[in-house]
């Protein structure tokens, strides 16, 4: 791809963006940011919200890792599948009954200050590195396609990116990424969607013989019933599930989405609608997956050492600059709708969960604005950490850290929701703290403690169990 179409195509996305700001943030006030004033159709958040999920990690991760564990990824989207249901008949009553801003706001009505203020300190840690770690990987994916040529540092990269969010999110919030999730959702999906057009004619199949050639390729295997694999099916539908409850139900990140809605029921039907999407959008990626190796098996292409460059080395170099341009605004949209989210959500959460801030206080903009500034500046710093470590398995593994702080959330909410007991508050803080090391402890020795048995995704779990059954000790029951 020529520099003059790269730069033409990244002016026209950015343009696009700040365009539905403006319009967004016209009228907006204090509460806008924060609640999109609770007037966000349920239909547009459900459609947006698959390029809130589709991170850059999914975007060019899914179709790589066909070629290592075929489809078993599905069995842990069927678990999501469930999970949203959860999330749907579950947790939005429970926020819309209790008219949350912020979703951990509720533990301090159920629990008290400690735990409330743990919460939050948690959901901050573990999206400031998850996100940054999202953006990273997309933005290193830009750097060498496209912005090495240009002689662009690194590190001005990044700022860029985080600024051009930063000034299109600064007014309206929620408000606007909701509606930049819907515009940068139909580029990730488009982008799929030509690429596998252009395979499928470069093969002059029909639509018919594509969906057989991928339904009969080894590739499609989906269940693996091998307790000891890390793909069990059993492991991962159940983590499934429970990655959903915590890292969607759970997150104020996704949440906060959710609740721009006009009513509970519009929230209901969109997170259902929503779930059916998905899991479309995810099949879409993984047939992709297929058609790759099929690809460079009849061409006689090498595959890469690092299975995520096979979709940008062949969408780049193979498909004709259509392809490549419609690549490039699909990483760029899957960068952009998770950290723009992201962004706004740890803002909204350091204020009204930290420094106490009122949605509708009008004097504390100033201070919203700093706040937003501030982590900005965060996750530029924590990107630019990432560069410089320069060591895959070191950032993979920092990334997996931040993992484990979901388990404590999980914990925290279905000991409030399925009992009544009354807890020891300022206790809970090591509870929570207590239960991610003992899981790391486990997962570490797995294989030498219990017979060759390997953690994966379910691990979740296990910190979600170990920080209920630590509630439950420091729990008093109500007749006492």
């Amino acid at each position: 791809m020529s520099s003059f179409l790269v730069i033409s195509l990244i002016v026209g996305f950015f343009g696009m963006l700040f365009l539905v700001s403006y319009f967004s943030s016209r009228h907006s006030t204090g509460e806008t940011f924060f609640t999109g004033n609770r007037h966000s159709p349920w239909y547009l958040v459900a459609f947006g919200m698959i390029g809130s999920t589709i991170s850059g990690v999914t975007f060019i991760s899914v179709p790589g890792e066909v070629g290592a564990s075929a489809w078993t990824y599905l069995q842990f989207l069927l678990g999501n599948f469930v999970g949203y249901w959860l999330i749907a008949f579950v947790l939005i009553p429970l926020y819309y009954r209790l008219n949350l801003v912020s979703i951990y706001t509720y533990l301090d009505k159920r629990f008290g200050i400690h735990s409330y203020r743990t919460s939050a300190f948690f959901f901050i840690v573990s999206q400031s590195i998850s996100a940054s770690f999202r953006l990273y990987l997309a933005v290193v994916v830009l750097q060498v396609a496209f912005f090495d040529r240009m002689n662009i540092p690194f590190w001005l990269t990044v700022l860029l990116t985080l600024a051009v969010i930063w000034l299109y999110t600064r007014k309206a919030g929620i408000k606007t990424v909701v509606w930049t999730d819907t515009i940068q959702t139909v580029f990730i999906l488009a982008a799929v969607a030509i690429t596998i057009v252009v395979i499928s004619r470069h093969f002059q199949m029909s639509i018919g013989g594509l969906c057989r050639t991928i339904a009969d390729n080894p590739l499609s295997r989906i269940f693996d019933w091998d307790w000891h694999s890390k793909t069990n099916f059993v492991k991962q539908f159940a983590a499934g599930i429970g990655i959903t409850f915590a890292i969607n139900g759970l997150d104020q990140n996704m949440m906060q989405k959710h609740l721009t809605c006009r009513t509970r029921r519009d929230a209901c039907k969109n997170i259902v609608w929503f779930s059916f999407a998905f899991l479309i959008a995810n099949i879409l990626f993984l047939s992709l997956g297929v058609l790759l190796y099929i690809y460079v098996g009849r061409q006689g292409i090498d595959i890469p050492a690092h299975t995520d460059d096979l979709y940008p080395m062949l969408a780049i170099n193979y498909f004709g600059p259509f392809v490549g341009a419609l690549f490039l605004a699909g990483i760029l949209s899957a960068a952009y709708s998770s950290a723009d989210s992201a962004l706004t959500a740890l803002t909204t959460s350091f204020c009204i969960d930290i420094l106490n801030i009122k949605p509708d206080a009008p004097d504390r903009k100033s201070l919203r604005t700093w706040v937003h500034v501030g982590f900005t500046l965060l996750m530029f710093a924590i990107i630019t950490l990432f560069r410089i470590i320069n060591n895959d398995s070191v950032v993979t593994a920092v990334f997996r850290v931040a993992g484990y702080t979901y388990g404590p959330l999980v914990g925290l909410f279905l000991f409030g929701m399925i009992t009544k007991r009354p807890v020891r508050d300022r206790y809970v803080p090591l509870v929570c703290l207590l239960s991610p090391v003992i899981c790391a402890v486990f997962s570490f020795n797995s294989e030498q403690w219990f017979g060759g048995y390997r953690f994966g995704n379910e691990l979740l779990l296990l910190n979600s169990l170990l920080t209920f059954v630590g509630l439950w000790a420091l729990s008093k029951s109500m007749k006492k």
